[in-house]
């Protein structure tokens, strides 16, 4: 079903560098820019008429829900293609560089990333990767290395684990020219898989085809990233660790309004995204770490 080839692998990488019953709801107090004084439920039901001016009377809710959701992937799915090359490259490189320079970065000792696929238009995270699993300047830097854990889609029923990687040759091309984890390095040695962990995630970074600013994501229908993350709170609740902070990268044109995407109650909301421009904290958790 894979390829094995490493030298694949790299040359993926080396071309990325060129080129949510429904919830009315979502993980946030705040607006993007200042906290707001209007009351939290007279905001999130304007959100909800917002969400659903369009749905007709006779239309099964739920059904109207997933159609809007698929005419906003197609839509921007559209936009993505369009994109100028130079623009994209030019926005890759200020998101990277927002978030390697963040305090909510570098502090984080264990992160769980992914690895961008050109083929998907996702936000290039070749950068990040790269400071991560960098090697420290001196020796007694290494213990506080960072740790990254990287997708590996299982099946087709939206299973997911995050293993751990040291090295890009740790990567393999799957049955869709997507980089993801062997699941053994070259000495044999099974990859550590983030479930078993023995600390906890500081951070994850985490892809989508747009994003609202109250924290919504759309995903690309899969439901990967939402079962995982909700196993990943469950587990986090189980051991008493602190949750991690859920930060969505995202260029200028896939970031919507307050209340544009339509959620179920599968859907996790983010904490945070980057834009090109600046880092917008959403929850309570995230205007503690980028203020602090």
């Amino acid at each position: 079903m894979f390829s094995h080839s490493r030298a694949s692998a790299s040359g993926l990488i080396n071309s990325a560098k060129k080129a949510v019953t429904l919830i009315t709801q979502p993980r946030t107090l705040a607006s993007p820019l200042l906290f707001t004084s209007r009351p939290a439920n007279e905001r999130l039901a304007s959100q909800s008429h917002r969400s659903f001016a369009t749905m007709n009377q006779n239309e099964d809710p739920i059904e109207a829900l997933f159609q809007q959701k698929r005419s906003l992937r197609s839509r921007m799915r559209k936009e993505l293609r369009n994109m100028d090359p130079l623009r994209r490259s030019e926005e890759d490189a200020a998101i990277q560089s927002i978030v390697v320079n963040a305090p909510w970065f570098k502090s984080s000792k264990s992160v769980c990333a992914y690895i961008s696929s050109p083929a998907l238009r996702e936000v290039d995270t070749t950068g990040i990767v790269s400071e991560i699993l960098s090697k420290p300047a001196n020796e007694s830097d290494v213990p506080n290395r960072k740790k990254l854990y990287v997708p590996r889609v299982e099946d087709r029923n939206s299973n997911m684990r995050m293993l751990r990687i040291s090295s890009v040759d740790d990567l393999i091309v799957n049955s869709m020219n997507i980089l993801e984890p062997a699941l053994s390095d070259s000495d044999g040695k099974q990859h550590e898989d983030v479930m078993e962990a023995r600390d906890p995630v500081d951070l994850f970074i985490v892809p989508g085809l747009a994003f609202d600013r109250c924290g919504r994501r759309l995903g690309r229908s899969g439901g990967y990233y939402d079962l995982f993350l909700k196993k990943y709170q469950e587990l986090t609740k189980e051991r008493k660790w602190k949750e991690p902070l859920c930060v969505a990268l995202s260029y200028s044109i896939q970031i919507m309004e307050e209340g544009a995407i339509a959620v179920t109650s599968n859907d996790v909301s983010m904490d945070a995204l980057v834009s090109p421009a600046s880092v917008i904290p959403i929850s309570p958790a995230a205007w503690e770490r980028s203020m602090g």
